[in-house]
């Protein structure tokens, strides 16, 4: 597992030449650099599934050296488990920084600012007037309703439906109450 992962940290030596390169680049057009760009996260999705994938199989071995040594202490272990802690905070932070990324190549495909309906939009000085001059972001950005292809009748039926059975799912769960009280009682001689 170890040999595994030292493997797919290798991949990182790659992509810090990627960026290098990318970080290199002058005097290109915006359109360039950013296909540039999305070239060189393309990379990074890859790496990082590898890297998660041995941590796993890191944490499955760890794991079963602790059932194989049977509760007994070990400095080895819990330094080795710290370790393992960390790398996985380490990695988590690195994929939520390249996250962000990818978030903005989503929202801004042409690396040019456009307003994204309930996250963003320009709004003129007049506008903000008529509002008051509040700055409040929900006053001008509006609300993203996804369409899920229903109509009206199919949405008030589904929720119906649902509703019926969160009713259903209540009296199970007051009945399995009931049951857990009982056995306390009949064990703790209530």
């Amino acid at each position: 597992a170890i040999a595994d992962l030292l493997l797919a940290w290798e991949g990182l030596a790659v992509l810090e030449s990627a960026y290098a390169g990318y970080m290199a680049l002058g005097g290109l057009s915006v359109d360039d650099r950013n296909g540039a760009q999305r070239g060189l996260w393309g990379q990074f999705g890859p790496f990082f599934a590898g890297l998660q994938g041995c941590l796993k199989r890191l944490d499955r071995v760890v794991r079963g050296y602790e059932r194989a040594i049977e509760g007994k202490r070990s400095a080895d272990l819990k330094r080795l488990k710290g370790a393992l802690e960390l790398l996985h905070s380490e990695v988590r932070d690195a994929e939520v920084w390249f996250g962000h990324v990818g978030w903005l190549q989503e929202r801004f495909p042409a690396a040019r600012y456009e307003d994204v309906v309930g996250l963003c939009r320009l709004a003129g000085l007049a506008e903000v007037k008529d509002q008051d001059f509040s700055l409040n972001p929900g006053r001008y950005v509006g609300v993203v309703i996804e369409e899920d292809g229903k109509t009206e009748e199919e949405f008030i039926e589904e929720f119906s439906n649902l509703h019926n059975l969160l009713g259903e799912l209540n009296d199970i769960s007051i009945q399995l109450q009931t049951t857990i009280s009982n056995n306390k009682e009949a064990i703790l001689g209530e």
